[in-house]
Order: structure tokens, then C-alpha cells, then sequence
């Protein structure tokens, strides 16, 4: 008897531009950690932003969706691009990379934070 393969659909990436983006409150991370908000933001100034950060489309109370866009993990890069808009060091309308997830999708955006932080390791000492 053949078993059957699972297929794999990966989540689609795209550019938002940076005003269409909001912080979730599906993100379980409360408390900084590590490298400061400031010190995330000169970095992402110097290097780029080297993750994307991961988005759901915001549904209007009809369940269509509006031209916003939710962050359930991701939540202190984006904290670092807000702070790079104020300085005026990065335009609002800057396209964003990001990994969409289907609004529809049957994975809670709230596991979608708990699994990024679930998977991340300790640095080596």
C-alpha cells in the first residue's frame, strides 16, 4: 500500500509598503529581549532588514479584507522600521518584505508567534 505524500503550500512573499502594516495582538512576545529597539534599527539601517517579517491581511467586520495588513511575528523589526520612519531615515511608504499568510488559513497567527520564538535557539557561548 502507497502512503500518500502531503503536499507543502508555502506562505507567498511580497513587498507592503510600511503604512499598511500594523502590530498584532496575537504576538506572544511582551518583553524586549537582547539587542534594544535602537540597536536593531542602526542595524537594519546598515545592513538592510534580514528577515522578512510575517503578515496576515486585516479583515474588515464583513470578512473582506481592508488594505491593512497584521504582524504576529515580527513585531520588534517592525518596532525598529517605526523608529526609522520618525527619524526620517526611512520613507512611510517604503516597501516592507513580508511572508502573507491566507487570511483563511486554519493556523492561528498566535502559533505563528509562538512558533518562531519556540524555534529559536540559544547562541553558542
Amino acid at each position: 500500500m502507497t502512503k500518500a505524500v502531503q503536499k507543502i503550500t508555502l506562505s507567498p512573499s511580497r513587498d507592503i509598503p510600511f503604512d499598511k502594516l500594523v502590530l498584532s495582538q496575537s504576538n506572544v512576545r511582551r518583553i524586549k529581549a537582547g539587542v534594544s529597539v535602537e540597536e536593531l534599527a542602526e542595524d537594519i539601517a546598515r545592513r538592510g532588514l534580514l528577515q522578512s517579517l510575517n503578515v496576515r491581511p486585516v479583515l474588515a467586520d464583513d470578512g473582506t479584507e481592508t488594505s491593512k495588513f497584521e504582524i504576529p511575528a515580527g513585531g520588534r523589526r517592525f518596532q525598529a522600521l517605526s523608529l526609522l520612519v520618525k527619524q526620517k531615515r526611512l520613507a512611510k511608504t517604503t516597501p516592507i518584505p513580508c511572508i502573507v499568510r491566507d487570511a483563511a488559513s486554519a493556523i492561528l497567527a498566535e502559533d505563528d508567534s509562538l512558533a518562531k520564538h519556540a524555534a529559536r535557539r540559544p547562541a553558542p557561548a
